[in-house]
């Protein structure tokens, strides 16, 4: 680092681009976006989706919004398996699934709210 500190989200992004040089057929991302801001999170995610294309790729996280676009999610708690499936599968079946993404989805509204009141953003 020679005197220079990198956030953790920078850190993250760094582990990501050099595991991505080595073009790994199979990927293992763990909570890869944890320490970004959401905006960040959704940009790395775009280009993340491109380079997955044709490779095993296993994304463990704590945001539901990371793993959306998964062809299969697992639902742990307690280091269980409660629920399985597609996005939309476990929304429609998993009232475990649907409270916590109904949690986060709330949670990232407010913050958008505070975010907008902040910067002195109209509302809509």
């Amino acid at each position: 680092e020679r005197g220079v500190s990198l956030s953790g989200g920078q850190r993250q992004r760094l582990a990501i681009a050099r595991a991505l040089l080595l073009d790994p057929r199979i990927l293992i991302l763990d909570d890869a976006t944890s320490s970004v801001d959401t905006e960040t999170e959704a940009a790395i995610q775009a280009a993340l989706a491109t380079l997955m294309e044709g490779r095993t790729s296993f994304v463990i996280a704590q945001r539901l919004g990371t793993v959306q676009r998964a062809d299969q999610i697992l639902i742990l708690d307690a280091g269980r398996i409660v629920a399985r499936g597609t996005h939309r599968e476990l929304l429609d079946q998993s009232g475990f699934y649907q409270e916590l993404y109904r949690l986060q989805s709330r949670d990232l509204i407010e913050t958008g709210e505070k975010a907008g009141l902040a910067t002195g953003a109209a509302a809509p």
